[in-house]
Formats: C-alpha cells, sequence, structure tokens
C-alpha cells in the first residue's frame, strides 16, 4: 500500500488555482481589448520602454520650457523678397516704421506756446535716451535746433563781419595809411557787409531772437500767414491743434525688445507733464506688439476651452467604454506637448499661428487614436495621416512667415498624433489588420437619384468656387489681423489726424545724393507725385521740402551752403551719412492695399529717369506689405491645388486600393470649392491663411473619405461612427476660436467649422456615387453572413 502524504496536494491545488486565475485574467483582459502577457514580470524591453518614455518626457518638459511666443512684423511680411531687403537697407539707414505720440488740444497754436513747448523738448530728450529707439524726431526738437543754427549763423555772421573791419584796417597799414584812414577803411568794410547782409538778416528773422521762448519766432517757423501750417511742417505738425513725436526704433529688433520700447513710450508719456487735452500712442510698431500680447494672453485661454470642448464631445457621445473616451485627447495632447517642445529645441518662436494650431491640431489629431481605438487598418490611419500632414506642409510655399509657422507645426503634430496614438491607444483595440488588408470591397446600392442630384449641384457650385478664386478680394495687411484691438482704434483716430497710417519712401541712391543734378530729380520727382497723387501720399519729408528757399535749380556751392543751415537733426533724416542714399517720405494710408498696388505701379510709371549712376526705389512698409499680398494672390489658386494634389499622391502610394485617394482628392476638390462658394456668395474676403484653404480642407476630406470607403469595403460601422465623431469634435474644436480678440482667428475658426461639414458631405457624397452597384447574390451572401454571424454569438 502506498502511502501519500497529505500536504503534497496543496501546492498543487495552488499552483493549478493560480494558473486557471491567470488563464481567467488574461481571457478577461483579452476580452477588454487588453494584451497581457507576464503582467508582473519586469521584461528587458518593458524596462527599456520605459526607460525610453521617461527620456521622451524629459526632452519634451525641457523642450516645452525654451517654447517662446513671438508676434514680430516681420512674420507679417514676405520673407527672403527682395522688396523686404530693401526695407532693410532704408531702416538701417534711417531706422524702422515710427512709434507715433500724438498730442492734440482744444485751441490752435497752444501746443507749440512757451508754455507747452519746453516739457515737449524735455519729453522728445527722455524718448531719445530709451533703448533701441534710432531716432526721435518733433516739433520741440526742430524748433530748438533750427534756433540753435540760427543763433550759430549769427554768430558767424557776427564774427565775419569783425573779421571783415579787421582785415580791412590792416591792409590800410600795410599800405602806409595813417590810423584815421585805416580806421575809416574799416568802417566802410563793416558799412559794406551790413549792406549785403543786413537785409537778408532782417527779412530771415522780423520776429526777433531765434529762441523757444519766443512765441513769434516759433509761430514764423511753423504756421504760415493764413493761420495754417507750413507743408515741411506736417510729419510733426499734422494740424493747428496738434503735434506728433516720431520716435523710430532701431533696425532689427525682435518681439521682446519691440514690445520694451513700446512700454517705454507708454510709461515715458504718461509720466511726463505733457498738458495736453488728447494724447494717443499709436503705429504699426504698436499694433504689432499688441497683437502679440494678445496671441500670447490667448494661448493657454483658447488652447483650455479647445481641450474641455473637445474632452466633453468625446464624453458624452457613446463610442466605446467610459474610461477609454479621453484617450484621443490624452494622446493629441502628447502629440502637441512633443511638438511644440520641437520648436523649443530648435530655438524657433512661434507667432500668430499658434493660437490657430491648438484648436487645429487638438481637431485633427484626435482622428487617429479614434480610428485606431475603432479597429482600423494600421496602414490605412497611417496613410490619411501622411497625407494630411503633406497637405499641411505644403502651407510652407506660401512668403509670410506665420503661415509658414502653421504648416510646420500642424504637419509636424499630425505625424506626432498618429504615431503617439499607434503606440498608446492601439495597445487597447483588437488587432485585425491581417485579417482585413485584402478583403474584397463590398458592393453597394445603387446611388438614388437625389444623391446624383446633390452631387450635381454640389459639383456645379464648387465650380463656381475654383471660378472665382482668382479674383476674390484678398485681405493680408497687419492692421486686418488687428481687427478687434483697441490698437487699431487708436491707430484710425491717428490716421484721421495724420491723414496717414503707413510710410511709402521713394529713395535715390549713388554717388552724391546732395549733388545738383540728384537734387533736381528728387525735386521733379517730389513734384510729379503731388500734383498726380497727392491725395492718396502726402508729402512729409524730404530734402527738396527743407531746402525750398534755395529755388529750383541751386548750385552745388548754393546746397552746401543750405545744409549747412540745416540743422543734422533733419538733414539726417533724409540723407544717409555717407550722402550715398536719398530719401523722400511720403504719408499713404494702409487700409487698403489693393488701392497701394495700383499706387505704387502707377508712381514707378510716372517717376521721370534716374540721372545716370543712380538708381530709384519704391519702399517702405506699407510697399513691402502690397508685395505680399501680391505674392499670396499669385499663390492662391496653385497653393490650393498642392495641398490637395499632395495628400492625394500620399495616399495614392500608401494605400493598397487606388481608387480611395481618387475618391479623396474629388472630395477635396468639391469640399474646397463649396468653401470658396460660400466665402464668393456672402462677400467675405480672403485673408492670408484662408486663400490657403485647399491643404486645410483636404487634409480634413481625404481622412474622412478614406475612412468611409474602408468602413463600406471591411464592413466595420464602427469606421463609420468615429468619422462623425470627429466632424463634432473638430468643428466644436474650431468654434472655439471664436472666443478670440482676434476678428482674423474667429473669422478662421467659423470657416475651419463649416470647412469640416462640407468636407464630411462631401465624402459621404463621392463615396456613395463611386460606390459600386450590389448584385443579387451578394444581397443574399452577406444576409446570409449576417446570419451565420448572429447565431454563433
Amino acid at each position: 500500500m502506498i502511502v501519500r502524504n497529505p500536504g503534497s496536494a496543496r501546492p498543487r491545488r495552488r499552483r493549478v488555482v493560480g494558473r486557471a486565475t491567470t488563464a481567467l485574467r488574461a481571457v478577461a483582459a483579452h476580452r477588454r481589448g487588453w494584451h497581457l502577457a507576464h503582467p508582473c514580470r519586469w521584461t528587458r524591453r518593458g524596462i527599456a520602454l520605459a526607460l525610453a518614455l521617461v527620456l521622451v518626457c524629459a526632452c519634451g518638459a525641457a523642450g516645452l520650457a525654451r517654447v517662446r511666443v513671438e508676434t514680430t512684423l516681420d512674420s507679417f511680411l514676405p520673407a527672403g523678397d527682395s522688396s523686404l531687403a530693401q526695407l532693410d537697407r532704408v531702416e538701417q539707414n534711417f531706422g524702422g516704421d515710427p512709434i507715433v505720440v500724438l498730442l492734440e488740444s482744444s485751441q490752435p497754436q497752444q501746443l507749440l506756446d512757451p508754455g507747452h513747448v519746453l516739457p515737449e523738448l524735455r519729453l522728445e530728450g527722455t524718448l531719445a535716451k530709451l533703448p533701441n529707439v534710432a531716432s526721435v524726431y518733433g516739433p520741440a526738437t526742430a524748433l530748438n535746433q533750427i534756433a540753435g543754427q540760427a543763433q550759430d549763423v549769427l554768430a558767424e555772421l557776427t564774427g565775419r563781419r569783425d573779421a571783415a573791419r579787421a582785415l580791412a584796417v590792416a591792409q590800410a597799414k600795410q599800405a602806409g595809411d595813417t590810423d584815421a584812414q585805416a580806421n575809416a577803411a574799416g568802417q566802410h568794410a563793416l558799412e559794406q557787409f551790413d549792406a549785403r547782409y543786413g537785409p537778408l538778416m532782417i527779412q530771415a528773422m522780423p520776429t526777433g531772437l531765434p529762441t523757444l521762448s519766443n512765441a513769434r519766432f516759433v509761430s514764423s517757423v511753423i504756421y504760415d500767414g493764413a493761420g495754417g501750417v507750413r507743408p515741411q511742417w506736417h510729419f510733426i505738425v499734422p494740424s493747428v491743434t496738434s503735434v506728433a513725436i516720431l520716435v523710430r526704433p532701431r533696425q532689427g529688433m525682435d518681439a521682446g525688445s519691440i514690445r520694451g520700447l513700446v512700454d517705454a513710450v507708454h510709461q515715458t508719456v504718461s509720466q511726463s507733464a505733457i498738458d495736453a487735452q488728447h494724447v494717443t500712442v499709436s503705429g504699426v510698431p504698436v499694433i504689432a506688439s499688441s497683437i502679440g500680447d494678445e496671441v500670447a494672453r490667448e494661448v493657454p485661454l483658447i488652447g483650455g476651452l479647445a481641450v474641455l470642448a473637445v474632452g466633453v464631445c468625446f464624453l458624452l457621445v457613446p463610442w466605446c467604454r467610459w474610461r477609454r473616451r479621453l484617450l484621443p485627447v490624452c494622446t493629441t495632447l502628447i502629440a502637441i506637448a512633443l511638438t511644440l517642445a520641437v520648436f523649443g529645441w530648435i530655438g524657433r518662436p512661434l507667432s500668430l499661428g499658434v493660437v490657430a494650431f491648438l484648436s487645429v491640431l487638438l481637431g485633427v489629431g484626435s482622428y487617429y487614436p479614434t480610428y485606431f481605438a475603432q479597429r482600423a487598418r494600421t496602414r490605412t490611419v497611417l496613410s490619411v495621416a501622411g497625407g494630411s500632414a503633406a497637405s499641411f506642409a505644403t502651407l510652407l510655399t506660401s512668403p509670410l512667415p506665420f503661415v509658414r509657422d502653421l504648416g510646420m507645426t500642424l504637419s509636424l503634430g499630425v505625424v506626432m498624433s498618429a504615431l503617439v496614438g499607434m503606440l498608446l491607444v492601439r495597445r487597447f483595440a483588437r488587432t485585425t489588420d491581417e485579417a482585413r488588408d485584402d478583403a474584397p470591397e463590398a458592393a453597394r446600392p445603387r446611388a438614388t437619384r437625389w444623391v446624383v442630384v446633390v452631387g450635381v449641384v454640389a459639383v456645379a457650385m464648387a465650380g463656381i468656387g475654383w471660378r472665382e478664386l482668382p479674383t476674390m478680394p484678398l485681405q493680408a495687411n497687419v492692421e486686418s489681423f488687428a481687427s478687434g484691438l483697441p490698437a487699431l482704434k487708436d491707430a484710425q483716430h491717428v490716421e484721421s489726424v495724420m491723414g496717414s497710417s503707413g510710410e511709402a519712401d521713394i529713395v535715390l541712391s549713388g554717388p552724391d545724393v546732395t549733388s545738383p543734378a540728384a537734387f533736381d530729380w528728387m525735386r521733379r520727382a517730389q513734384d510729379v507725385v503731388v500734383s498726380a497723387y497727392g491725395d492718396r501720399m502726402r508729402p512729409a519729408l524730404s530734402l527738396p521740402t527743407l531746402l525750398m528757399f534755395l529755388g529750383d535749380h541751386p548750385s552745388s556751392e548754393q546746397l552746401a551752403s543750405g545744409l549747412r543751415l540745416i540743422p543734422p537733426y533733419l538733414s539726417t533724416a533724409v540723407v544717409s551719412g555717407d550722402d550715398h542714399t536719398g530719401v523722400m517720405v511720403f504719408g499713404v494710408r494702409m487700409d487698403d492695399l489693393e488701392a497701394l498696388h495700383v499706387l505704387r505701379d502707377d508712381v514707378l510709371r510716372s517717376l521721370p529717369p534716374a540721372p545716370q549712376g543712380y538708381q530709384v526705389s519704391l519702399t517702405g512698409l506699407p510697399m513691402v506689405a502690397v508685395r505680399g499680398e501680391e505674392l499670396v494672390s499669385a499663390g492662391r489658386v496653385p497653393g490650393n491645388l498642392l495641398g490637395i494634389l499632395v495628400a492625394g499622391a500620399v495616399l495614392a502610394v500608401g494605400l493598397r486600393r487606388r481608387t480611395y485617394a481618387l475618391r479623396a482628392v474629388a472630395a477635396a476638390l468639391i469640399a474646397t470649392g463649396l468653401g470658396l462658394c460660400a466665402l464668393w456668395a456672402t462677400h467675405i474676403p480672403l485673408s492670408a491663411i484662408t486663400a490657403a484653404l485647399g491643404p486645410l480642407t483636404a487634409a480634413v476630406s481625404c481622412e474622412f473619405t478614406v475612412l468611409l470607403a474602408e468602413s463600406k469595403s471591411s464592413g466595420n460601422i464602427s469606421l463609420r461612427r468615429s468619422v462623425l465623431l470627429a466632424t463634432a469634435t473638430s468643428a466644436v474644436g474650431y468654434l472655439v476660436l471664436v472666443g478670440s480678440g482676434l476678428a482674423a482667428i474667429q473669422q478662421f475658426g467659423v470657416l475651419l467649422a463649416g470647412a469640416v461639414v462640407l468636407a464630411l458631405g462631401s465624402a459621404v457624397l463621392v463615396v456613395r456615387l463611386t460606390a459600386p452597384r450590389r448584385s443579387a447574390r451578394i444581397e443574399r451572401t452577406h444576409s446570409e453572413e449576417k446570419v451565420l454571424t448572429g447565431v454563433s454569438q
């Protein structure tokens, strides 16, 4: 008889129970979509993945700490264009577009009386000492310089008068004359000098000594006899009740320096003892700084609202289990953080596009985790992500840097979202890729008559949109992006007082711009511009204006003498230090770039031929903005088509069924055309971003078309549900941009939300119209498969 140890059965039972428990857990995990293998055992691969995750998180956090949000004036101007290079050369010699401090009073000529002109002189001096200031031009400093120059001339004339008497006395004594005769010769020399220069001095100074405390001197210099302002002073004295102080910043400043200078100007003006009824600080640098401040303020606000809105959509829509519904939002936030970290590591600041980037990427980037969660094929998801990234990347062809930033961030963010979704979310879904890669496309019912009618109408309307695209109005100036900000209202007020909001410069470059030939050309050119375009180009400052007292054809000696009479404070504003560049400044309005485009071409045709050896150019910030709008307008049709075709090409390479790519391109063309038709019908002008509506719409249209076609061919109804969910979440995320304080961003959000709806409708329409006819046998086969499936379940 064999005796068994009763205690030996306990370990065996424990092992059996443990194995059974592990098996049950594995089955339960498999039913929940988890892949659980050795949950309590750390493998080398697991340790490597954990270390890699920690490393990625550390690098991402370090990159995020280096991210900078800057909106400089250069981000709205065409990068790499010759017009911008010309503007840089002019700003290097004469300073950038000015910050305008406009002072207004209720009484005429009050701001330049002895009680106001001295505080203004101190204010101008304080502004000139601020960091990053190239020059300051104001009426008080101009008057003080003129008074000082006049006193120097008086002192020089007095010295020359005494020298003439002494020379006459010495010459008489050398000739052997007596002392009385020598004194008589000296007195005769004084009489001749007084007869020659006395009337000129009396004519030049009928109001007494040239000092700021002499009100008659100030009035005679600035104002004419009729009570108006002399033409040469309009740029700093716009009217009898206002004066302007122009603070020109140093060339090549970054956003932080510009913002610091604008704040310093505001603080200096507020702390000054200026007694003015109304004080306004404006100018293009102020507008650009206001846009940058608004962007920095809105980035966390708009981003947080977008996350909240999209998260609520994912939670409320019953598309999966509760605990997984926020996975797409979480993975997209990781992708956004990694994208921003990349920009932080490469040291590239983010501009205006970062506000739109957060909502757009949150809407588009959440698609891919949703697709993976609904058991979409990995190859399909990566292909549509590659098509969207390639479509967004075509925005890099835009001439405007902030549009390029938007394209780069979106392209990189889409790739990050797809990869993060594949690595994280796909682990929570059953993998059926291999079983479905070669599944035959199931035939669908023939499209009904109303679908055909809707398709014909949609194609016709899309054709209208594409046809009208080249002629649609376009707004790409800086002021259009500042719409809705208080700074724009101040700019409009300054424009109404000064008659201009920007400076256009006619630049003459050559051996010596102070020569008679160059001076004569500038005088004739200014006369042509004033006589033909004076209502659109107000003369502000030029060398002929400062030396108008010399007449029409001064000689070299007269020009040299005249320049000696002009204070360097004023002459250096129109002539460079080496005398190789002369500039004639005109005030223009920047609210209508199309009118400025026509004005630029007309002025260049009307200018007289430059002297031999000299070159002429028309530059200035408004003209560079015109060039930027011209480049954006010229690329609107190729840019829209390029984004759609590139997305289609990527899909054709990535997908096994080439017909999906053709359907996607057709849907993108229809959706983009319908969006353009809506803009044309509602008379909404294009902006620099909406002019490239094609890449933004193509990314969504192509994805929806491919996923809907995949849903029908594979029988995966959940993919169709994920497309509807993506439409809802992205539209809500885009509508969050309506909360922006920038009108351009608000319009962009509304247009994107409408584009998503159009993309869904176009995708559904194309898939329905291009579906093959289903035969009766196929219908019967599918019915049998459904019955068998139900029995097996």
